[in-house]
């Protein structure tokens, strides 16, 4: 395992965000105000000398890394395993509108059932093993002590790293979600990957998220 340390980055908001539409991977940019967020967020990061990037292929997370890239030089890899869930037929409905054309499937998700999302989409499971797997591989560039900053998305970062330091399924949303701009660490111990920070950098921004 490298002993590298890892930072997750959820993405700066974006118009959906703000309309709490669930977004998945459709490709939707920040808004200004997710921009001064990345600009914001990255100012801080850029003080931990990060020795690489590597980011989602969807725009709002790599608008949010080309920040980070501009203040240290770096250049941003991408991975599309680092994407948001798949959510099928359910991407560009609010909240409001998914509870109220699917209220079996909303009950069922409250009583904690893996939803497959949208009908074609992903379940939880399915993107917590290849959002782990994007993470070990961003890890696996930088070298014992060197940083990696990995950015992406909300659920992605959630699940990903629930996975990653060994939580069971039924345990991941013990974890809050992660507001825009907001980072997670995770360093290696002795007997895995640990949680150091979580929602680093959040407060007083609100969670604005279809993370479910």
């Amino acid at each position: 395992m490298s002993a590298g340390r890892l930072v997750v980055w959820r993405h700066g908001r974006t118009k959906w965000n703000l309309d709490a539409k669930f977004q998945g991977q459709t490709d939707i940019p920040l808004d200004e105000v997710g921009v001064a967020q990345a600009k914001a967020a990255a100012a801080r990061l850029a003080a931990l000398r990060p020795a690489a990037i590597v980011s989602s292929d969807l725009q709002r997370a790599a608008q949010t890394a080309a920040e980070l890239a501009r203040l240290t030089g770096l250049e941003v890899t991408y991975d599309p395993d680092l994407r948001e869930i798949h959510v099928g037929s359910w991407a560009g409905l609010t909240q409001t509108e998914f509870q109220a054309r699917f209220p079996d499937i909303h009950a069922r998700m409250d009583a904690g059932e893996d939803v497959r999302r949208g009908g074609d989409g992903e379940t939880a499971a399915e993107l917590a093993a290849r959002a782990e797997k994007g993470l070990l591989r961003a890890v696996d560039v930088v070298a014992d002590g060197e940083t990696v900053v990995v950015a992406c998305h909300g659920m992605a970062a959630r699940v990903g790293i629930s996975r990653l330091v060994g939580f069971p399924p039924a345990h991941w949303s013990a974890f809050g979600g992660l507001s825009n701009c907001a980072w997670v660490v995770c360093e290696p111990g002795r007997r895995g990957w640990r949680i150091i920070e979580w929602n680093a950098g959040t407060l007083p921004e609100p969670v604005l998220s279809d993370d479910r």
